[in-house]
């Protein structure tokens, strides 16, 4: 399976008090919630991408992972089943690789 890397050229920031607080909606059970907050902050070619808690994790652990390893380490964070989490993956790396904030290697 190929490695995924963060594409260098990306500028990117994350946000430490929404994060927080997604945070703090998932342990209170609010999930929902959680996933409306932006956390992070993308930038590439003119385009900004806004990541929710779960985008931050995944755009975090493309550091030469492959998707597995990605979905293997999201699985010790979050209380989610593991197929729905690999879809949701896969769709989400796929949207970053289109837009070139992501590279797949070797």
């Amino acid at each position: 399976m190929s490695k995924i890397q963060r594409n260098p050229d990306v500028l990117w920031r994350e946000e430490e008090e929404p994060r927080n607080e997604a945070l703090a909606d998932l342990e209170q059970g609010n999930g929902e919630d959680a996933a409306d907050l932006g956390t992070s902050l993308l930038f590439h070619n003119g385009q900004m991408l806004s990541l929710n808690l779960l985008g931050t994790e995944i755009w975090k652990l493309c550091d030469g992972r492959t998707e597995q390893d990605i979905v293997a380490e999201l699985l010790a964070m979050f209380e989610v089943e593991e197929q729905e989490l690999a879809g949701d993956v896969a769709t989400f790396l796929a949207a970053l690789a289109e837009k070139g904030f992501i590279v797949y290697g070797a």
